[in-house]
């Protein structure tokens, strides 16, 4: 496949090294020097020095025989003019854009986007993704990590294992001995920031964060077999009144209730805008790190701090300072990498990296074909793939067992005429089942193989 990324940052990146890893021909469009240097220097791939919407510039990168391009510049007028002379001049068949301004989203103006106009396939909304990212984790609190799967009939699942864990120090596989009429299976430990993918005599040791799928029915019973029992907040807390914070107050009044939100704006002209937009939302003008902004806030008997702006360092000093005055939990965005390491340590419950969540999204649609989802945990150290088995599919009518998948691919689950299954080893893999797969990074290509799911757009 030949695809052109336009935007060199952290996700133009990011998916230039996915598609680069699979031997797809990639080429990268941006206007900044350095950033075209380190992708020559880093990646596999062909890097172009020019403006992303130009057609002779998308000449020079391939639009001729291009299969896909993927517009994720920091300008939405550039990205969406990309798709749009890659789609006009070039006949690109699939064209995707990221697009930040809420306004050119709104339903009124939804036909913009069609084919007769400016025919994008896939909108990606940085801001709108973030935002659910985190009302998934307040819905299911004392989560550092969720995920629906399959249609909200499975969830993946995050959970740091602290001293009253009541699974410490127990093997794996006596988890379903213990727990028999729950369906949930441990895929992925993150243990002093080394990821494990364990077998069935690994043990849970305090301070790891473990990932695990559930069936969404027994989500609550085995949140408690983990030791957490939280409450859904009722008192929350926004740090950061941008895209991000305003679409989160709407997801929580929507579909959630008896719920209290403050929101905390440094911008004057934007703190007076969200007064006047989000009723029955307290707005304070000031800074997450002010004692008094705190103490307005009622920090002390908020549930939950979420620090959304767009600076790491506030976020994460405002979130230590939140738990330092009283908070129970805190959801902190942060975007710079070389943080993530400190997170945990620090004593922040739920880190939130716009990147990850982004470039998963948009690897979602690259693989179209038999692959439903795609999830990636902590950063990419391994990956949930939901896929349906095809009829011509090597693995039809093959048990778990007879598979003889590699220690780091673990079948996580199957999903049956609309039931959740926990499949054994004599389980048999049928046409027309969906297989939600874990896989760390590395052998995710060699997984899309095995089960005829590798990237097949057209």
């Amino acid at each position: 496949m030949r695809a052109i990324i336009c935007g060199a940052g952290q996700v133009g990146y990011n998916i230039a090294e996915y598609l680069s890893k699979e031997e797809n021909d990639v080429t990268v469009v941006d206007l900044r020097r350095d950033l075209i240097a380190q992708i020559n220097d880093e990646l596999d791939v062909n890097a172009l020095l020019g403006h992303a919407s130009n057609p002779d510039v998308l000449k020079m990168a391939g639009a001729n025989d291009a299969d896909m391009i993927v517009a994720v510049t920091q300008s939405d007028e550039v990205n969406m003019v990309a798709c749009q002379i890659g789609h006009s001049l070039f006949g690109i068949p699939k064209k995707i854009a990221r697009v930040r301004e809420q306004a050119y989203l709104q339903p009124e103006w939804s036909n913009l986007f069609s084919r007769a106009h400016m025919p994008i396939d896939v909108i990606i909304s940085p801001e709108v993704l973030v935002a659910k990212d985190i009302y998934q984790r307040l819905a299911v609190p004392g989560t550092t990590f969720v995920n629906i799967i399959a249609d909200g009939l499975a969830h993946m699942i995050g959970v740091i294992c602290e001293e009253d864990c009541p699974v410490i120090n127990t093997p794996l596989s006596q988890l379903h001995n213990l727990f028999p009429d729950l369906s949930f299976q441990v895929l992925a430990i993150l243990r002093k920031n080394k990821p494990i993918i364990p077998d069935a005599t690994d043990q849970l040791e305090v301070g790891d964060e473990v990932f695990f799928i559930v069936d969404t029915q027994h989500m609550k019973r085995v949140m408690t077999a983990f030791g957490h029992e939280e409450d859904q907040a009722r008192k929350i807390v926004i740090a950061g009144g941008g895209n991000i914070g305003t679409t989160l107050v709407d997801l929580i009044y929507t579909r959630s209730k008896n719920v209290q939100i403050k929101v905390i704006e440094q911008n004057q002209t934007r703190a007076e805008h969200l007064s006047e937009r989000l009723e029955n939302t307290v707005i304070l003008n000031g800074s997450s790190l002010d004692k008094d902004i705190l103490d307005e806030a009622s920090i002390q008997s908020a549930e939950t701090l979420v620090a959304v702006t767009n600076d790491d360092e506030s976020n994460i000093l405002g979130s230590l300072l939140a738990k330092q005055y009283g908070c129970e939990r805190v959801i902190t965005l942060v975007n710079n990498e070389a943080y993530y390491p400190l997170v945990g340590p620090l004593g922040i419950d739920a880190m939130v990296s716009p990147r990850s969540i982004i470039v998963a999204n948009i690897m979602q649609h690259v693989r179209r074909g038999r692959v439903k989802g795609l999830y990636n945990i902590r950063d990419g150290f391994a990956e949930v793939i939901e896929a349906e088995v095809s009829e011509n599919s090597s693995i039809v009518n093959s048990t778990v067992e007879e598979l003889n998948l590699p220690h780091e691919v673990i079948v996580g689950g199957v999903i049956r005429e609309g039931e959740f299954i926990m499949p054994e080893l004599s389980f048999t893999v049928r046409a027309g089942d969906d297989l939600i797969i874990l896989a760390s990074r590395a052998q995710a290509q060699n997984v899309e193989k095995m089960f005829s799911v590798q990237v097949d757009l057209f």
